[in-house]
């Protein structure tokens, strides 16, 4: 059996009967949880359990777990600081901010591992300070050079401790005022604003062996007149010519209501798929998980499956002992700075 190319969710702390069918179709490869799906930590370790019990190769299981307001497990895991506090740290003390965001990125990633989960999807490398309320405070920082530096640091955290990432909103969301789940975002600005600001932090994670990329829901009028994510001149031209990844480019939430542009979820599933997506999501709509498994039911792509081989987590942890590791000390006492001063001023534009 191989990767299917669709990550459907759940409704609840268990899978159901009618989930386990699902998951267990040709088509679907994985589950992104969201806040409904955790009770407590046992909970949610035995529902990933039997999540990767259904197949071989196992299921991914994701999670968008980012930090401050993105962050679908609460209650029993450390509450993370949002990545533009990172960004106003390192306005004071750029060693100290690359150290900390390196510390909390190892926690995060722990964390999710000690109960099987595969991978967050993060780091956020859109630009802050430009706009978009939804990216808002989930920036690092309005830099190119120091976003990069930033969510590199993350990301090293996040390998050491046996996960794998996923950048995301490629190429930049973040000079947008439109939520892409609400609306059409479409960014006015000069292809060369694009190419030079916005594409610089995902090259530097691609340079430094990011596994997973996420494109935006968004239009770039002056560059392309297709969303990203359905777009084989982004896709194919931009990230995997241009940039040379050579990694996974999971599809963001065909149910947006941006998507809704490209038809109905069997097109927009197509059209995602042919544009150079390996894995698409389809949340929060059931019906629409049907329709797509069933445009996909002999669809295959071998290279695409190789690929997302990359995502399974590779090391586990006892979530006992974490807590006697120096590294979850070290990071719980730098969250204690955020949590002393929860609402700095986070200028993005500093």
């Amino acid at each position: 059996m191989s990767h299917g190319h669709l990550m459907l969710d759940l409704a609840g702390y268990q899978l159901s009967t009618e989930e386990r069918e699902y998951l267990m179709h040709p088509a679907a490869g994985g589950v992104i949880l969201f806040a409904r799906n955790y009770e407590s930590p046992e909970q949610l370790q035995s529902l990933v359990a039997d999540i990767h019990g259904l197949k071989e190769p196992s299921l991914l299981v994701a999670v968008d777990q980012e930090g401050g307001r993105v962050q679908r497990f609460r209650d029993g895991f450390t509450r993370l600081p949002p990545p533009a506090w990172y960004g106003r740290l390192y306005g004071e003390n750029p060693k100290r901010a690359l150290s900390v965001s390196r510390s909390v990125g190892w926690l995060m990633a722990t964390e999710l591992r000690s109960l099987g989960i595969d991978f967050s999807f993060a780091p956020v490398l859109d630009l802050g300070g430009r706009g978009s309320a939804v990216i808002g405070d989930r920036a690092f920082h309005s830099q190119p050079l120091v976003v990069s530096e930033l969510a590199h640091a993350w990301m090293a955290g996040v390998h050491s401790a046996g996960m794998a990432a996923v950048g995301k909103h490629f190429p930049g969301h973040g000079s947008v005022l439109e939520d892409s789940h609400l609306a059409l975002p479409v960014d006015r600005r000069r292809p060369e604003d694009v190419m030079v600001e916005d594409l610089l932090p995902f090259q530097r994670l691609i340079d430094e062996g990011i596994e997973a990329i996420m494109p935006a829901h968004v239009v770039y009028e002056q560059v392309s007149p297709e969303l990203a994510g359905f777009s084989g001149f982004w896709l194919k031209e931009v990230l995997r010519g241009r940039l040379g990844f050579q990694g996974v480019v999971f599809s963001d939430d065909l149910t947006m209501a941006a998507a809704a542009e490209v038809g109905g979820f069997a097109e927009r599933a197509q059209h995602a798929l042919e544009a150079g997506c390996d894995m698409i999501l389809v949340c929060n709509n059931p019906d629409g998980v049907v329709e797509v498994m069933e445009a996909l039911d002999s669809y295959t792509d071998p290279a695409a499956q190789m690929r997302l081989i990359r995502m399974h987590g590779r090391k586990t942890y006892n979530r006992e002992k974490l807590r006697m590791d120096v590294r979850w000390r070290n990071a719980i006492d730098a969250i204690a700075e955020y949590e002393g001063n929860p609402v700095l001023d986070l200028d993005l534009n500093s």
